[in-house]
């Protein structure tokens, strides 16, 4: 049995059930935590319901920046939570910028959209921007590698992720940056090697096996300031998102 303590940071409720009770109150305020793990491990699921249920659950406002699925798929496929994205599109709780259509696919009639050709400057003053503009208190961006190709940049991401963590306190916001890890179990957890470094914290969303079934599993590798389990955790996607089981030998 872990033992709990109790800490005087301040904390932001992450809305995923069973997190909260993992790390004693939710994600450090203004923390930047890493989402790493392989294809299909719910990495984005996670980062949504983090926004989602701020707005839902704690009136936060958020942003979500998709490099990964265009806005339109994002809110029909969370439907099937029973999540009423629209709903806090149209309080300005929910923001959801398109990564994807001008950049790789045909102009886009979404309101929040990036340009083709956008350099890492004009992206930081964008994010910027838009979180001053509703006073965002989360914020994810989905992902790295897609926003180190949108950017055509590759080589300068270290320098674009160290202009990114120093401007999410300065605007007052949590962040979830999500990768694909290539080997998580292994210690690779990012495509550069960089991504955990900059962050406060990492999450990793990975599989195992248990009766010739692939379950899903939650891991929190690091997490500054506060006393965490470094025990892993079976979650399920259920009918209403992400849910972690807090107990029982599952794995």
């Amino acid at each position: 049995m872990t033992e709990w303590y109790e800490y005087s940071i301040p904390r932001i409720k992450t809305g995923i059930p069973g997190l909260d009770e993992i790390l004693n109150g939710g994600f450090p305020e203004n923390s930047t935590i890493l989402i790493t793990g392989e294809a299909g491990s719910s990495k984005t699921i996670f980062g949504f319901q983090f926004i989602y249920k701020g707005a839902e659950l704690y009136n936060e406002p958020g942003i979500f920046v998709s490099f990964e699925e265009e806005p339109e798929y994002l809110r029909r496929e969370t439907k099937s939570f029973g999540w009423d994205v629209e709903k806090y599109e149209k309080d300005k709780l929910i923001i959801i910028v398109d990564g994807v259509s001008n950049t790789y696919g045909s102009p886009t009639k979404e309101p929040f959209a990036l340009e083709r050709g956008i350099t890492a400057n004009d992206f930081i003053r964008y994010i910027y921007r838009l979180a001053r503009a509703i006073n965002a208190k989360r914020l994810v961006i989905d992902s790295i590698p897609s926003l180190a190709l949108t950017l055509k940049r590759e080589s300068h991401i270290r320098l674009t992720l160290l202009k990114l963590k120093a401007l999410f306190p300065e605007i007052g916001v949590t962040t979830l940056l999500i990768t694909e890890g290539p080997d998580p179990e292994a210690g690779k957890l990012s495509r550069y090697g960089v991504e955990e470094y900059v962050a406060d914290g990492v999450i990793i969303l990975g599989f195992f096996e248990r009766s010739i079934e692939l379950k899903r599993y939650l891991l929190i590798r690091k997490m500054r300031g506060i006393k965490h389990s470094m025990r892993k955790y079976p979650f399920e996607l259920t009918h209403k998102g992400i849910e972690i089981y807090l107990k029982g030998d599952l794995l």
